[in-house]
This record gives structure tokens, sequence and C-alpha cells, in this order.
């Protein structure tokens, strides 16, 4: 069934790091998959702008607002905005991003931008993320969310992957430029995915911060950054082959780098360690210092078992799905 009455529909994928987070931050490459959990939207005609019920205000929702004023003019009537969501917040899913690329593409629709592309709404989307951040956001994670699949980010075209678009952001310290780039995988039925969340929330700048900090201190520790990078090609490789048992390898080295670079915690280290032994690899994905684990592995329903077992919430998904898209309204 199509939209009707006015109703727009969309929804966007949360997002999984498998290799190469803070390591990114330093001009290696990272590699995220869109997952199955999703964040919805629906817009509906109404006297007045909200989200929830409440008042559509910039300060409360500066994503949305930045979005509307790029994409909507005074000719688009007031809607109600309401927003559902498989997504955990601040648990380094990329909940804001899916948040950006949903809004993104409802407006879009909305103002019957038939025409545009993935890359300008993904180029909306980060710079809502930015602005959402005080200037300050990867485009990671709202190309992810925007484009599904699997995402390559690096700060060079790269030649084992599809390159897609230039991404450029005004800083403080100038201009930062990334390339996006798709990698298509492999189909593998046996293959999943098992996030475990700590509960535990730990702000992206302090973990990111902390990175930096050790890295003053002590500059030869730049060398496990760019050994950081170098399993993220190894990784890369092997996802492109179909290798899951090397991809699992790789994940577990990241892990080990990332842990030595400080930004795991206690409660990772738990839910990685009840997981290791039914899954390929298992490492911390995001910022770290709290958030999310992932384990890739044939055993989902064992591994989900394990992290619950340690004190870990759990959802299962496939490598690499659908991106932000409009969804049917049944009315």
């Amino acid at each position: 069934m199509g939209i009707e009455a006015g109703v727009q529909k969309a929804s966007a994928p949360a997002k999984c790091i498998l290799f190469g987070e803070h390591a990114v931050v330093y001009g290696e490459p990272a590699v995220a998959v869109a997952l199955e959990q999703r964040l919805q939207v629906q817009l509906t005609p109404s006297k007045s702008w909200s989200v929830g019920g409440s008042q559509l205000q910039s300060e409360r929702h500066p994503h949305i607002v930045a979005l509307k004023d790029a994409l909507l003019d005074d000719s688009i009537p007031p809607m109600s905005i309401h927003i559902t969501s498989d997504i955990p917040r601040a648990s380094g899913l990329g909940s804001s991003a899916a948040l950006s690329a949903a809004v993104g593409h409802a407006f879009a629709t909305l103002a019957e931008h038939k025409n545009i592309s993935n890359e300008a709404l993904s180029t909306l989307a980060h710079q809502a993320e930015a602005q959402a951040q005080g200037g300050l956001a990867s485009p990671l994670d709202t190309s992810t969310s925007t484009e599904g699949g699997v995402v390559v980010l690096s700060d060079k075209k790269e030649t084992f992957c599809a390159w897609l678009y230039t991404r450029r952001l005004a800083v403080p310290t100038g201009e930062r430029v990334w390339e996006v780039h798709s990698l298509e995988l492999k189909r593998n039925d046996d293959i999943y995915l098992v996030l475990g969340n700590t509960g535990v929330h730990a702000p992206t700048s302090a973990q990111v911060a902390l990175v930096a900090s050790a890295l003053e201190e002590s500059p030869e520790r730049i060398q496990e950054i760019k050994a950081i990078g170098t399993i993220s090609r190894r990784g890369l490789d092997a996802l492109q082959r179909g290798d899951y048992t090397a991809v699992g390898h790789a994940m577990s080295e990241n892990h080990v780098l990332l842990r030595n670079l400080g930004v795991s915690s206690p409660e990772l280290e738990d839910l990685i360690k009840a997981a290791l032994p039914t899954s390929l690899g298992v490492k911390l994905t995001g910022a770290g210092g709290g958030g999310c684990m992932v384990a890739l592995t044939r055993r989902p329903k064992e591994t989900a078992e394990a992290i619950e077992l340690a004190g870990g919430r759990t959802f299962v998904s496939r490598i690499g799905n659908a991106g932000a898209r409009t969804d049917d309204v049944n009315i």
C-alpha cells in the first residue's frame, strides 16, 4: 500500500563498527555495517510541528530542526513526528545518525524531492549530526544509516571497494575530508552478529580525548593506531573473500589493541570473555568505555545466552542490511 492522506513513513538502520574505531580519527580506514535494528519515523498532518507530542524545538531536537530547515519551506504544512526505535540510545550503535537519516528521507519525500540522491541525503544527515554535536562528527554513522550494507571510511580513495563520494566538513581547525566507499559481500546465511549492551554510557568525546592524551604522552604509540589500520585492511580483505574465520580473527586482534589503548571497560571485558567460546571473533564496537560489544558467530543462540548470563542485553543481526527508505503506511 502506498502513502496516503499526507502521512509519510521512513526508517533507517543502526550501525555497528567491525574495524577501525579511534584509528579512523588518525586517517586509518574504518568499516561499519548496517544492522537489522531500525528507527522508524512517521509524519502525520497536524496544527503545529511536534515530536512525540511536544513542540518541535531546536534545543531539544537539533537534528530534526536542521533537516527541516534544509529540506522544507513554508509551503509544507505542519506535521506531528512520531519516532519508534529498536536501537538502544547512547550505546555506540548510531541511534542519532539513524534518526537523521530517517527524518531526512521522510522530509525529502514530503517535499517531493524525488530525485534527491543518497549522497545528498547522507550529506544533509551528516551536517545535522555535526551541528547537533557542536560542529564535529564523522560521516561513518550517517553514511551507513543512509546507504546500508557495508561502508568503508578512509582519508583516501581505496582500491579494494567501490568509492561512493567525498565528504567535507568545516571544523574549527580547518576542513576535514573523508572518502566514503561501499563493499559488496558474498552471501553467507550462517553468519550472524550478536550485539551485547553493557548498559554503561560513555561519551564518545571522552574516549577520543583519552586516546589523544595517550598519544600525546607517548607519541610512539601511533604505531598501535597504524596496527589497527593494518588489521582493518586485513579484515576487509577477508570480508571480500567471504572468509569469516579470518574476519573473526581480525576483530579479536582489533579488540586487543583497543583494550591496550585504554578504551575498553570491565563490563565490556566480561561480555567479550563470555561470548568468545562460541564466536569467531569478539570486540568492543564504537568508542568504548561502555556501550556495546559485538560477536561474529555461527551459533547466535548460544552466544546470546552466554552474553546475557554475563549481564548484557543482546540482539542479533545479519551483516549488511537495507539503508534509509520510505516505508509503506497502513491507515
